[in-house]
């Protein structure tokens, strides 16, 4: 009734005046924290990390009403604290009141949810006395658990870049589209050398754990990763291994989708961090020459008419597509210092192809070879396939595979049981039948090789005996003729 017949300007006023006069009067001290952050177009990070932090947090238990929300991609249910109900956390001894508030808008508002047009803050009070503990410990310590807790409670995403055309305006969410990301792939279970294994490990150690160290260098925290190797070496379950072990989306960024730099950086700014960004088959994906082209010179007046009239020519969608240069700024560039906590994978076939300027220390700072499967590679699918780690037949398996080169998926398709009986003899025995088949198809074909090579060689000295014999002739004439 108050609120009906009292115009809200004079609320303002009096609820001014009596928290002045509160203030006088109490030792305590208040921190709001709005859902709404300062442009009022998105949602505030610091109320998402506080009811996150109060939701898993032990003071919650107290509380008589929660709200249970469903995020999208989570594996499970949050709980939250819910409107006007307050709990109370003890801190290194200090007790912190929390109490989450609504407040409804003084004007009729127009919107497609009536909850978008509410605003909800929470409401931290503690003792005047605490307020350097509350601003240098409690706070950050709340964002810290609170993101932590984010992170835990989200399912991991698979993201890919969608046609500019179906791009909006002021629609951040339409730029990429995204799926779970269910890959089972762990380190643990990839077939690779465990010393090169372990040292990959240490590394996205050091960089999840290196914000600081970063900062202390004066270098983005993103860090750069080139796969190469041979087909079916296994570059793409190394990528879902880091994701996994990171706890890390993907962004498989598509470049050939891509029509220009500026859609280049656009789709960097909509990533996020805890993030890994991949370009597959660099070599394939577009041509990053990086030549320039020359500008012509205009001739006259009438011929640039003429060429306004023209429909737009190849060049000048050529353009418009992503250049070597754009794709440099985008890893090493200032717009690969908007955010942090990055990584960029780059996987090629072919790494000798790739301009030394994209693939250099600084942009692909870890270079991983991505070979053929060798024995201790091999040990590792066989535990994962057939659950042996010791066979009569390992010792003639790891002889023909320091003979052959067989990418890890051919020896795994070997080793796939085919039937729900496991029978390791069989597969085993069908492994060792693949290899002695690539030995002697390696051998017939370096045979003839080495046959075409000497049929080549035969030939081209043919050609210099004609051609010495046919200049000898020649002279013999030219001396007849002379006398």
């Amino acid at each position: 009734m108050v609120q009906e017949h009292i115009p809200f300007q004079l609320q303002d006023y009096l609820a001014a005046a009596a928290a002045r006069l509160h203030a006088l009067l109490s030792p305590y001290a208040t921190i709001t924290i709005d859902d709404k952050s300062s442009d009022y177009f998105s949602r505030s990070e610091a109320f998402f990390a506080v009811e996150a932090y109060l939701g898993a947090s032990p003071c919650a238990a107290h509380a008589r009403r929660l709200r249970a929300d469903l995020a999208e991609g989570a594996d499970r249910m949050a709980l939250a604290v819910d409107d006007h109900e307050g709990v109370a956390d003890d801190f290194r001894g200090a007790t912190m009141w929390w109490r989450k508030t609504k407040a409804l808008p003084h004007t009729n508002v127009i919107t497609w949810s009536p909850r978008n047009a509410e605003r909800r803050s929470y409401r931290l009070t503690f003792h005047r006395r605490h307020r350097a503990l509350v601003e240098n410990a409690y706070l950050p310590h709340v964002l810290a658990e609170g993101r932590a807790v984010t992170v835990r409670n989200r399912q991991r995403r698979l993201f890919t870049n969608n046609p500019s055309a179906d791009w909006a305006a002021y629609d951040d969410d339409r730029v990429w589209s995204h799926v779970k990301l269910e890959h089972p792939s762990t380190f643990a279970t990839l077939a690779m050398d465990p010393a090169r294994k372990q040292e990959i490990i240490d590394d996205l150690d050091m960089f999840r754990d290196g914000k600081d160290y970063y900062a202390s260098v004066g270098k983005p925290w993103k860090r750069g990763y080139l796969l190469f190797g041979p087909p079916g070496t296994g570059k793409s379950t190394m990528i879902a291994a880091m994701a996994n072990f990171l706890d890390y989306d993907v962004y498989d960024l598509e470049l050939t989708a891509v029509k220009s730099n500026t859609e280049l950086r656009r789709l960097f700014i909509e990533t996020t961090g805890k993030s890994i960004i991949v370009i597959e088959d660099i070599d394939c994906s577009i041509d990053l020459t990086g030549k320039r082209k020359k500008k012509k010179k205009k001739k006259n007046k009438e011929s640039d008419k003429r060429k306004k009239m023209m429909p737009p020519s190849d060049d000048d969608d050529e353009e418009k597509k992503v250049t070597l240069s754009g794709l440099l700024n985008f890893i090493d560039g200032l717009w690969s210092a908007c955010g942090g906590e990055r990584i960029i994978i780059f996987t090629t076939n072919h790494k000798e192809k790739l301009d030394p300027a994209l693939i250099r220390r600084g942009r692909m700072d870890m270079h991983i070879e991505m070979s053929y499967c060798r024995f201790e590679a091999f040990k590792v699918l066989a535990k994962n396939y057939l659950g042996v780690e010791q066979h009569e037949v390992f010792g003639e398996i790891r002889r023909l595979l320091e003979e052959v080169d067989m990418s890890p998926a051919d020896v795994a398709e070997n080793l796939m049981p085919r039937s729900k009986t496991k029978d390791v003899d069989a597969c085993l025995g069908r492994l060792a039948k693949a290899l002695h088949e690539a030995k002697e198809a390696a051998l017939i074909k370096a045979e003839a090789a080495a046959a075409g090579k000497k049929a080549n060689e035969g030939s081209d000295g043919d050609d210099d005996s004609s051609s010495s014999s046919k200049h000898d002739s020649d002279k013999d004439r030219k001396d007849t003729k002379e006398e």
